[in-house]
């Protein structure tokens, strides 16, 4: 079986080689033994597959649409052998390019502006494929570089192919936009023999020459200067230090506060920074000499107790020294304004009334009347409290103390000993202490008809209230004494006797 089989693939390929039509270019030389290769019997569609997996860079511009066998609209659908034609002989060009009518925007690099007059040669060498030929400017103009190499590779970025002379450069697109008399400026004016890097940047850098201070205000030549007028300076003070030179300070030279070179100093805004020796507090107002001086005049204090702290000094404290309520230095740290704050030693109420004393004194004078409205408490003055010393209510000045129960005050007037509870105002009012007034059948009860109406009020009430109630409303309970039954009818004595007198007895019928 082994002998049958090799048999059978020898005579094939002796079959194969007798019918090859010619040699193979060189290209295909070593697989020219080899039919199957290139060929697979009786199926030409799959030639095209067997191309390709050998020519791999031609089958990804395929696959990608890239280069002449990808843009090209007919060659993915055609076979290969149609342009490409082999068994012509080891030096057959099986390429086929016509370059006088070959178009070059079916490759990846379109030719416009000056490359289109350009020779095949003067970018493709003979012994490289076409398709490798460099597509950077570099590679094909590296002799034009005037920069050598100093700008980096992409001559695009400023050179077109239509005039390798006419730079459309945007220097606003670098570290340093052209403005004013800058845009005149021809390009080696600044960047001598070609050389764009390290270029300075800075005004000095350029201009050194001409500065006529000689270096004395520094080399920030912008500060002043500007790029469209040179001699047009536009320093501001106000705006460029953010510190305003007014009053007597719009007549200083710069030498009185700057040294030789002011850009370079750092002087703080601050006015003790250059007035420290002019402070006669000696520090002990702070260094916020602006809060009461201004640039005008020094000697002219513009501080405003009233407005600029919120605490107006009125009465007696507008002739308080600063030292009287602020610690040294006066303006670190200010105090409360509560009155508590200052006079917590004055205070004769032992802080029970609180800490806004201004409720009830005022600035003008500490021992002044008391401006103190008593209807504002739980006990209004009314009727003969109103015309009372606060000492007959108040034994001590801590206020909170004095009770609102009237016996607590009117224990010597009370005539009624324990009999009744200790809510005077249930028949007393503040008017007058004699005129009382109750009803004993509204506020009680227990209704006074008859003879009860003249009673005294001790004539029932002989024992405390208290008890009276326990006793309810028996006759019994009072006219116990009176009953010559001796209790044989019970105590409702009311349902034979009236109340007009005692003696009357009701019919039972």
């Amino acid at each position: 079986m082994f002998f049958l089989i090799t048999c059978t693939t020898a005579t094939a390929q002796s079959i194969e080689s007798l019918i090859m039509p010619g040699e193979v270019i060189e290209g295909h030389a070593k697989v020219e033994s080899e039919c199957s290769a290139c060929h697979k019997r009786f199926n030409r569609d799959e030639q095209n597959v067997l191309c390709l997996d050998c020519h791999e860079s031609i089958a990804s511009d395929v696959s990608n649409k890239a280069g002449f066998h990808g843009k090209h609209p007919r060659i993915p659908k055609a076979r290969c052998a149609r342009c490409h034609t082999d068994h012509e002989g080891r030096n057959a060009d099986i390429v086929n390019l016509n370059e006088s009518s070959f178009d070059h925007d079916l490759t990846d690099f379109e030719l416009h502006g000056k490359h289109v007059d350009a020779e095949c040669e003067d970018c493709h060498a003979p012994q490289d494929k076409h398709r490798d030929a460099p597509q950077d400017c570099h590679s094909c103009h590296e002799k034009d570089d005037v920069h050598k190499g100093s700008l980096g590779l992409e001559c695009a970025v400023c050179h077109n192919e239509s005039d390798w002379a006419d730079a459309l450069f945007d220097h606003d697109e670098t570290d340093f936009p052209l403005l004013g008399n800058h845009e005149e400026v021809a390009c080696g004016d600044c960047h001598a023999d070609q050389t764009y890097q390290d270029t300075p940047r800075t005004c000095f850098g350029c201009h050194a020459g001409d500065d006529a201070h000689d270096g004395r205000s520094g080399s920030q030549c912008e500060n002043c200067h500007n790029p469209l007028d040179w001699n047009d300076t536009s320093f501001n003070h106000a705006r460029d230090t953010r510190f305003p030179l007014e009053g007597k300070h719009s007549y200083l030279t710069c030498n009185d506060c700057h040294s030789e070179n002011p850009f370079d100093d750092i002087i703080e805004p601050e006015c003790k920074s250059c007035h420290l020796d002019d402070d006669f507090h000696d520090g002990h107002h702070g260094t916020d000499c602006a809060a009461c001086h201004d640039s005008e005049a020094w000697n002219g204090p513009t501080f405003h107790h009233a407005t600029d702290t919120g605490f107006a000094l009125n009465g007696a404290h507008a002739q308080i020294a600063c030292v009287d309520c602020h610690i040294e230095p006066v303006f670190e740290k200010s105090p409360e304004t509560y009155c508590a704050a200052c006079h917590v030693d004055d205070d004769v109420h032992e802080g029970s009334q609180g800490e806004n004393c201004n409720s009830c004194h005022s600035e003008n004078q500490w021992l002044d009347p008391p401006l103190f409205n008593h209807d504002l408490t739980a006990f209004p003055l009314l009727g003969a409290h109103v015309g009372t010393e606060c000492g007959d209510c108040h034994a001590s000045q801590r206020f909170v103390d004095a009770l609102n129960e009237c016996v607590a005050c009117h224990e010597e007037d009370n005539t009624h000993g324990d009999r009744f509870e200790d809510r005077c105002d249930t028949c007393h009012n503040p008017v007058a202490w004699d005129l009382w007034l109750f009803d004993h059948n509204v506020q009680t009860d227990f209704t006074l008809r008859g003879a009860h109406v003249d009673v005294a009020c001790h004539d029932c009430h002989r024992k405390p209230l208290s008890r009276m109630k326990n006793n309810g409303d028996s006759c019994a309970k009072c006219h116990r004494a009176d009953d010559i039954h001796d209790g044989e009818f019970g105590p409702d004595c009311g349902r034979c006797h009236s109340d007009r007198t005692f003696k009357e007895v009701r019919s039972l019928q």
